[in-house]
């Protein structure tokens, strides 16, 4: 066991990151998908 893994710099869990990380990104591409949804409805 080497020094890193006897004093980590966080606690916490790392599926609670991954699930912000993954909600974060999909919130993005969703907001990019409406607002090209919404370009094009405008447009045609």
């Amino acid at each position: 066991m080497n020094e890193f893994e006897k004093n980590p710099q966080s606690m916490r869990n790392d599926a609670i990151d991954s699930g912000v990380g993954f909600a974060v990104s999909f919130g993005f591409f969703a907001i990019m998908f409406i607002i090209a949804t919404v370009i094009k409805l405008i447009g045609s």
